[in-house]
């Protein structure tokens, strides 16, 4: 069972991949939606949009603010085979804007990587095959070697430490508070995505 979802996985992934857009043209797109008063997604509300323009700027200070370290930069240039990441996300995903900008880093230095772009909500029958703890979490990156097809990872929605933040948050008092989303993009603004980097890292086919 686990072979034949594995493969319905692969050829949605193959399928979806020609409608993809690139880390520039998604970010164009945030930032006209924003001057809109829009979001992505079939469901447009004032929340929506006002997220879409806090992630526009959050996305705007994080690709100037995230930057490779040396070692990870040298870990990067290790990678020899041609992959994809395809982020499943939305404009309004507080997560996303931080780690985002990671992923974008990484493919700028290595040309063996691309970065793809997929909505999710155009997209739920791929989403479906890469839940977290059953949710439609995003941005969820799914790393794919080109030359097979085959998923090498995955990550998402959060780098491990606000993934500990969160569920100790939601043990503790139950469901997230609008106090507890500014601790952490607080936090991401603290970590400029260091966590991120060293998670997808350890997902990345090095030598």
């Amino acid at each position: 069972m686990e072979t034949v979802m594995y493969k319905i996985a692969q050829e949605l992934i193959q399928e979806s991949l020609p409608r993809a857009i690139s880390y520039k043209e998604y970010r164009a797109k945030v930032s006209q939606l924003a001057a809109e008063g829009k979001s992505t997604g079939p469901k447009q509300t004032e929340a929506l949009a006002n997220y879409t323009v806090l992630n526009d700027k959050r996305m705007k200070r994080f690709d100037k603010t995230v930057k490779i370290d040396e070692e990870s930069t040298n870990r990067i240039l290790e990678i020899g085979k041609e992959i994809t990441f395809l982020v499943l996300t939305e404009s309004w995903c507080g997560d996303a804007a931080p780690t985002l900008p990671v992923m974008n880093k990484i493919s700028e230095l290595n040309p063996n990587v691309s970065l793809k772009i997929l909505l999710r909500d155009e997209n739920l029958e791929l989403m479906n095959h890469f839940l977290t703890q059953g949710t439609l979490s995003i941005p969820k990156l799914i790393i794919i070697e080109n030359a097979t097809g085959n998923v090498l990872g995955d990550w998402g929605p959060r780098p491990s430490t606000a993934t500990e933040m969160v569920q100790e948050f939601k043990e503790t008092f139950g469901a997230l508070t609008s106090e507890f989303k500014q601790d952490l993009q607080m936090w991401y603004n603290k970590d400029k995505g260091v966590t991120t980097l060293k998670d997808i890292l350890a997902n990345l086919p090095l030598k």
